[in-house]
Parts: C-alpha cells; sequence; structure tokens
C-alpha cells in the first residue's frame, strides 16, 4: 500500500512539472505573438512577416549550435541543385553565421577554391553590396550568375586584419565527391568528400581504375 501511494505522489509531482512547464511554453509562445503583433503594427518600416518568422526559427536553431538551421523552400531547392552534382556558381559550401555567409569549404579545383578562398572565410560584400541583413538565399542568389561572368567578393578572415578582395568567374561546378589515389600493390585510398547523387557511382569508377 506504501508502495502504491509513494507511486502515485510521485506521479502527481511529474504530471505538475509538466503541466508548468506546458504553462510556461505556452506563455513564451503568447509573449512572442504579441511582440511579433507589436512590431507589425508599430514599427517604422513595414515588415514581411514571413521573413521574420522564418529569421525567429532560425534563431532558435541556431541558439543550439553554429551547425543548425532552418531551410525554407527556396533553400531546400538551392540545396538540391547543389547536391544533383552539377550547377553553375563558385564552387563553394557556405552557410549563414553572425549575419554574413560562411565559407564551410571550397569545392575543389572550383573557381573559387582556385583564387585562393578558405574554408571558415567571412563573405562581407558580393560586388558592391553588402551581405549584412540579407538572408542565406538572398546572398547565394547574388553570388549566382551566367557563367562566364565574373563576380566580386569581400572577405574578413581570422588573423588577417584587413579584408581581402577575390574576382572570381562564374562557372559550371561539377562536384568531383570521390577523390582516389593508388598508394601501395593492392592498395587504393578513396576519399568521399561529399554525398550527392553521383556518389555511388563515381565510387564504382574509382573500384574500377583500381582493378585494371
Amino acid at each position: 500500500m506504501r508502495i502504491i501511494v509513494i507511486f502515485l505522489i510521485c506521479f502527481l509531482f511529474i504530471n505538475k512539472s509538466f503541466a508548468e512547464t506546458d504553462k510556461s511554453i505556452y506563455e513564451k509562445i503568447d509573449l512572442f505573438s504579441d511582440v511579433l503583433s507589436k512590431i507589425d503594427k508599430e514599427y517604422v518600416e513595414e515588415i514581411n512577416q514571413t521573413e521574420v518568422m522564418d529569421a525567429a526559427i532560425n534563431g532558435v536553431l541556431q541558439s543550439l549550435d553554429p551547425y543548425s538551421a532552418y531551410m525554407s523552400p527556396e533553400v531546400f531547392d538551392e540545396m538540391q541543385t547543389e547536391t544533383s552534382g552539377q550547377f553553375g556558381g563558385l564552387g563553394i559550401e557556405v552557410s549563414m553565421e553572425y549575419g554574413v555567409v560562411k565559407v564551410i569549404s571550397p569545392i575543389d579545383n572550383s573557381p573559387a577554391s582556385r583564387v585562393g578562398v578558405k574554408a571558415g572565410d567571412y563573405i562581407v560584400k558580393i560586388n558592391d553590396i553588402q551581405v549584412q541583413g540579407k538572408t542565406l538565399t538572398e546572398a547565394v542568389e547574388l553570388m549566382r550568375g551566367p557563367v562566364g561572368s565574373d563576380i566580386e567578393i569581400t572577405v574578413r578572415r581570422k588573423g588577417v586584419k584587413k579584408s581581402i578582395i577575390y574576382t572570381i568567374t562564374r562557372e559550371i561546378i561539377k562536384i568531383e565527391s570521390v577523390k582516389s589515389k593508388y598508394i601501395d600493390d593492392g592498395i587504393g585510398y578513396l576519399r568521399l568528400t561529399a554525398f550527392n547523387e553521383n556518389s555511388g557511382d563515381q565510387i564504382k569508377n574509382k573500384i574500377k581504375e583500381f582493378n585494371k
């Protein structure tokens, strides 16, 4: 009987704790709704509610770690284009951090890698347009253009005081996600740098090359 009573008391405490947590969450949601309504009515300029909501969701995710981010349908389509293994551009994998575009990695033998763009660089200006305040989708759109056309990007690099300006010619980017090297008799080295739709076929082809 005592065990049942203790169990019931514990259950009541846990239940109360969950109820209080739920109440706190709903209070925060109500507060967010009030803030959003106030911004919409009283902010000095007209705002785009969708962009504000996307930014809020992104803020929540980026508070977890630098690599979590919300993908709008437009950004998702952009990612699908990149993972298809062929697209036009500079040849860099990017994310948004601190309101500017951060280079995650330049793709091997891409226009960006050849001019010297490095992982960890922050793109602060695209041509004469400041990146600060732009969404990732908008920044990516600015970097895209006709194949063969030039683009100027200004980057900030940790440990370097002055900004670095690169002029890059846009190309069709074919992502070679598999690198190979023949080390010794019977030993081949494969390096998978990214996953895309072509990765499986590339691995098969590299293995066939080893077997020749």
